[in-house]
Order: C-alpha cells, then structure tokens, then sequence
C-alpha cells in the first residue's frame, strides 16, 4: 500500500471481536481514524460474558503453532510478519501447550482492549448498531461475527436477497483429493449426467457391500456424538438437512434411499458387481485439492468422524482438511455477495470481515480483519492495494472467500460453508519435492512433509515480496 494520502473521515468497523479488532489496529497503523462499534455491555450476547474486546468464548487454543508444517501455524507466522495485534496478544499471553498456541483468555482479552483503547486514532463506542449503518459512514467494516444481532442481520439480508445469510453451518467432511485411493474409487455421475459445468464424471464414488454397509450404519448409531451449545438449541438446523447419523436412525436402508443411494453407477474396477451403496465425493474447490462427502454432515465427534470414514474403502488414509459439523453460525454466501476486496456488491461501502464472511476459527478470523482493514485504509487514503498472493495463507483464505468455492454441480441450495486454512486451499506446488540430500527419492510421509514445508516456504517468500511491493505503513504501531 503506498501512497501519502490520508483521510479525516474514519473508518466505521462494527464488531470488537477477533476480526474487528484487529481490522481496527491495521486502519490506525495506517494513520486512519477508526471508530470501533461493540454493543457490549449494554446488550450482551448469549456466549459472551464480559465486556472485553476480542474476548474468546469458546476455546483458548490457537491451534498449531507451526509455521512450517501445519496451515494455521503458517497464518500464525504471516500475520505477525503484518504486525497484528491479535497475534501479538496472543503471544504475549500463552500458556503451556506442546505445539500449540493457547493463551490466558482474560489476559489476551485485556492485552487487546488496552492496546485498541490507548491507540490515538481509536475511538471506542459502546452501542448497538441496529439495522444498516447510517448513509453518511462511507467506510464500514462489519466483523460482528457468527452471533450477529437479529436487527443487522435482517438488514444485510434484505439488502442482499434471501440467500444472503445463513444461520448454521450443516458441513460435511473434505477430503484432499490426493488422498483418495483412486484403485477402490472412481470418476462418474449418476447416469453419466453432465449438470451445469460438469462432465459426466464429476463425482468420486467409493462402493460398499452389504456387510460393509451394515456396519457402517452401526457404527454411525452408535458413535460419540457433541452437544449443542446453550446458544444452539433454539435454530432450526434441520431443515432438509439431517445430520447422517440421524438418517441413519431412522432405518437401515434410509442412507441407501438417500445420500448412499447406489443407482446409475458403475465400478470400472469390478463392472459386473452392483455395490450396494456408495459414498460420493464431489469437488469443492476450483484448484479440484478438496473434495466434498455428499450428504455427510454430522454431529459426530471429530474422533469419531475420522474412525468410520476412513472404513469406507477408497477413504482408509484419507486426510480430512475439515470435519463435518452441524452449529449456529451467521454468514454470509460470501462468493456471490463479495467482491474481491471484501465489499459487499449490493452496497461497496459496507467491508465483512471474520466470521461472518465464511472463514471458521479464530485465527482465521482475525486474518481476514487483517486484511479488511488494510483494504478500507487504502479507500481511506484513496490508493489501491493488491491482494495477497494466493501462494499465502492469507491469499488462499480470502480466494475461498470470495471465489475459490464451486457451487453445487448439481441444481439445488447453496453449498458455500466456512472452511478453516489448510493446504488444500492453496495452488499446487510447480513440479515434485526436492529429493533427499542422497538424492533419494522421497516415499510416504517424506513427500507429505516436504510438500507442506515446500509451500510454506513459498508463502513467506511471497508474502515478504508482496509486503515489500505494496505495503507502506504509515503509522508504527
């Protein structure tokens, strides 16, 4: 971001979460007034209880702090490379967790709220946005995350039509791609169709026997499942959208009737043998790295996901870039509604960030206000900016945002769900790994790791090129 003008006129972020917060802290380190929006404490939330910025309400783990092995420890690595408070927080606030980032809540919360309210150039204000901002706030960043007032959220929705939000996520299991055992499964549509922008073979299917079905079914039943969270039980979240294992419950050929159901296949590997059932797979990303289990969203636990599914064959070393889940969650059909810099068409003055947008997690979120502040500091400062590259971890999370998602193949609802970073979201790296120092070849778990640490090392590169070519700060922090 470069350039000298600046703007008098503030950015308006509604939202002290993660994501706002940090979007707040990268407009005033641009030297752009911010005015920071957060209801709390004179309407409270149902997960919040404390009037905290950036408080953490349901975990205090950050996940993976490797930045070299592991997606989220790499977002870790290109947010503090970018001078984020949140990350700055969090690392000044950490407690004992092997690998992993976990921090002291109340003082990572405390750490963020004295930071934002002694900033010069930050106002605080504590009041409830109810409905659209006012027309006179031309620079607006709404991070109010995945409980959302109802008075906002029926306005955005009404702004932006009736698939504009959604009000849980219904996720079903992904799969990297390269992990499927192409041997057991196959390319194909049911009947060959070719549905809008397919092929006729836009499906992977893996077959069951009877027997294999059966105890799969079993299994489902009888699986660990989670609770839901006080905030939960009062959305209807099944609305044509079971979770599997209630399917499942319903009967022993329910699954068969639906989502498994084994008509218009064919198993090049074994033509003569109907299976009978099978799981399909279908593509959900552009880069064709992620793979979708139709139909399988599920309230099971994470443990218990990866047991059963990985006895379906062609699935028995298969690396889930997320698991399924069912829970409250407000946002936005984000590929349809958001341009590439985060604004939404119906009305550009108004940037979504966090949650809302379609990213899962809190460091996640955090990274998408990141970069949403940096976008209205430059409309502030009437410059352009560049999108990260979508070698980073930040460029791959906004590219699934705002268009790296395919819509179903097949006619029906919207099939855009959150999605944590991983390594499926980013481009495939150009050639194979680098060889072993002996100029041996690398086999198994050697070639996994080395192509993780491979983009990884890219990223940083990236970003650090990126940094250097667009970013000017104009104000330390």
């Amino acid at each position: 971001m470069t350039g000298t003008k600046s703007s008098s006129e503030p950015v308006h972020i509604i939202g002290a979460g993660l994501a706002g917060s940090e979007a707040a802290w990268q407009v005033a380190r641009s030297g752009v007034p911010v005015v920071l929006h957060e209801m709390r404490p004179h309407r409270m939330t149902q997960a919040h209880r404390t009037d905290g910025l950036a408080e953490l309400v349901c975990s205090n783990s950050f996940r993976s702090d490797d930045a070299a092995n592991n997606a989220v420890g790499l977002l870790h690595a290109e947010m503090r490379r970018l001078g984020s408070l949140i990350m700055r927080a969090a690392d000044a606030n950490q407690v004992p967790a092997g690998g992993a980032l976990a921090v002291d809540r109340d003082g990572f919360s405390l750490a963020v709220t004295r930071a934002l309210g002694e900033h010069p150039l930050i106002e605080i204000s504590r009041a409830e946005i109810a409905g659209l901002p006012p027309a006179g706030w031309r620079n607006v960043i709404v991070a109010t995350g995945p409980l959302t007032s109802a008075p906002l959220a029926d306005a955005v929705r009404k702004l932006s039509g009736e698939d504009a939000l959604a009000f849980f996520d219904a996720i079903a299991p992904i799969v990297h791609r390269d992990s499927i055992d192409m041997s057991t499964a196959w390319f194909q549509s049911r009947y060959d169709k070719t549905g809008p922008g397919g092929t006729g073979a836009d499906y992977i299917n893996c077959p069951m026997t009877k027997a294999q079905y059966d105890a799969f079914v079993d299994a489902l039943i009888s699986g660990e499942k989670t609770d839901f969270k006080q905030w939960e039980t009062s959305t209807l979240y099944f609305d044509g959208c079971l979770p599997i294992e209630v399917m499942a419950e319903r009967g022993p050929e329910t699954l068969r009737h639906g989502p498994m159901k084994p008509v218009g296949l064919t198993n090049p590997h074994d033509p003569t043998v109907k299976a009978y059932a099978i799981v399909q797979l279908r593509q959900d990303n552009k880069l064709g790295t992620l793979y979708n289990m139709v139909g399988f969203q599920t309230k099971l636990k994470y443990g218990a996901q990866q047991r059963i599914f990985r006895t379906i064959r062609g699935l028995e070393n298969a690396e889930f870039a997320r698991l399924g889940g069912l829970h409250r969650n407000t946002f936005l059909n984000s590929p349809k509604l958001l341009d590439a810099q985060l604004r939404l068409r119906a009305e550009p003055r108004l940037r979504f960030a966090g949650q809302m947008t379609g990213c899962e997690g809190y460091v996640e979120s955090a990274g998408i206000g990141l970069i949403a502040g940096l976008y209205a500091a430059a409309d502030a400062r009437a410059i352009s900016l560049a999108a990260p590259p979508a070698t980073t971890a930040l460029g791959s999370l906004l590219g699934h945002i705002t268009g790296g998602h395919i819509e179903t193949i097949e006619p029906g609802g919207r099939s855009f769900q959150p999605m944590n970073i991983n390594f499926g979201l980013f481009p495939p790296l150009a050639g194979s790994p680098t060889p072993k120092p002996d100029g041996t070849r690398l086999r198994g778990n050697e070639k996994t790791v080395a192509r993780k640490q491979a983009i990884s090392a890219r990223a940083l590169s990236d970003l650090d090129r990126w940094m250097a070519d667009h970013l000017q700060i104009a104000a330390a922090a």
